[in-house]
């Protein structure tokens, strides 16, 4: 696992993918400092070294990143963590457009594609 702060290349994403779900990589988005964690078997195990570099907990959305899909379609909003009725986000989806767009934006800022 690791936090990726500045610019990534595809194709390291892509390796990561090879090497733990195919063509998929799990990815936590903190949304605050803007950085992700990726590499986790599971969006916890990332949500958990975010909180543990200094990441608050509202501000972590859990994602999974297709690096074989070039349209924004590659970007998918689905995780248990991001279960929060306390913060008005009663799926596994990222409820609110405004933290998607956030999302989106912070991901293409970090991964060189």
């Amino acid at each position: 696992m690791e936090i990726i702060k500045d610019k990534i290349p595809i194709g390291e994403l892509k390796t990561i993918a090879e090497n733990m779900f195919g063509n998929m990589v799990k990815a936590v988005v903190d949304t605050e400092k803007k950085i992700m964690a990726v590499g986790g078997e599971l969006h916890s195990d990332e949500e958990a070294i975010l909180l543990e570099n200094g990441s608050k907990q509202h501000s972590l959305w859990g994602i999974n990143l297709y690096v074989d899909i070039e349209d924004d379609s590659w970007i998918e909003f689905d995780s248990m963590i991001n279960l929060r009725p306390s913060q008005g986000n009663r799926t596994r989806n990222v409820d609110d457009s405004g933290i998607r767009s956030s999302i989106i934006e912070i991901v293409n800022n970090l991964v060189e594609r």
